[in-house]
């Protein structure tokens, strides 16, 4: 085996019940659910096992739940196998989750300032004028030009760069509505308006991430144990002191992850494990190198899997 990467999921990989079997069945996943539903002084446990969906769907409750649940994952994963990787990564919100695996953020100051973070994020543009688009097929400069060509004086941008043929757009409505049309007659198989409360990582977030500046103001961030590979940069970053500067760009800018991907397969990365609810960000990695090893650990079946192959791989 290379090297290994944690790799944290972001936003869309919510469902009603997720964290509930790890809870059941592991003392340190009950023990954050407790500190989260103490930090946030509400029972996000509940809206994690029993919904109801549209609550949990909500962006400021969507993002703290996702990350609880991760660092949930995690806490059975060290506990019982006790291995650090050499990298960690995160999509979006997933890089706040990445962060507290590293030890640079506490998870009662990471699962609040998620909180806020999707807070300003749906406070930025008012319901309805903003949204969101995924566009299948297509190439980076094929994308970047129809964002060219349907913006009409309105904000449009890529949003995502997720995988080959798979680039998320953001911006004002009507914009989106035009690069989908575009998309289309360019010959993109898919497009799909995505179902998001807001515009996310477009230059429409500026307002958040002013807000989320000032929040994470008085947050103190500690040395990290290993570098976390940013959204802005797709480049490891290991400084305690540039940490939060990379949480407020990622805000308004691209989440570079098929870039990221690509770097921690460069650096030697061969085995990503996918840690919180669903396999979304396995399946991208799959699709940007179908070679490397993937795992996932979001409840006791995913996490014996693992365990299993671990132990026959390190016997002692």
């Amino acid at each position: 085996m290379g090297k290994i990467a944690f790799i944290f999921p972001g936003q869309g990989s919510q469902f009603v019940g997720m964290g509930k079997d790890l809870c059941h069945n592991f003392k340190e996943a009950r023990e954050i659910f407790a500190a989260a539903d103490e930090a946030l002084g509400f029972k996000l446990s509940s809206l994690c096992f029993e919904g109801p969906e549209k609550e949990l769907n909500l962006t400021a409750n969507t993002q703290p739940a996702i990350l609880t649940v991760s660092i949930a994952a995690l806490r059975v994963l060290e506990n019982h196998l006790g291995f650090t990787p050499d990298y960690g990564a995160g999509h979006s919100l997933g890089e706040y989750s990445a962060l507290i695996a590293a030890g640079a953020l506490s998870f009662s100051n990471g699962v609040r300032a998620v909180q806020k973070r999707g807070q300003f994020m749906q406070e930025a543009v008012p319901e309805g004028k903003g949204g969101m688009a995924a566009i299948l097929g297509l190439s980076r400069t094929e994308v970047e030009e129809i964002c060219k060509r349907a913006a009409e004086g309105k904000v449009i941008t890529p949003a995502n760069f997720n995988c080959p043929g798979q680039i998320v757009v953001s911006g004002e409505i009507k914009a989106i509505e035009r690069a989908v049309t575009l998309a289309k007659e360019k010959g993109s198989p898919r497009t799909v308006i995505l179902a998001v409360s807001a515009p996310f990582h477009c230059s429409l977030m500026e307002p958040a991430a002013k807000k989320l500046a000032r929040y994470l103001a008085d947050i103190p961030v500690n040395s990290l144990s290993y570098p976390v590979v940013t959204n802005v940069e797709a480049r490891p970053n290991h400084q305690a002191d540039r940490v939060k500067e990379l949480l407020i760009k990622q805000v308004t800018s691209p989440v570079l992850w098929e870039d990221s991907v690509l770097a921690m397969i460069a650096m030697g990365v061969d085995t990503f494990i996918e840690i919180g609810p669903g396999r979304v960000l396995s399946g991208l990695v799959k699709r940007i190198n179908k070679a490397v090893t993937l795992f996932n650990v979001e409840d006791t079946e995913s996490f014996k899997k693992l365990e299993k192959v671990w132990k026959e791989m390190n016997p002692n």
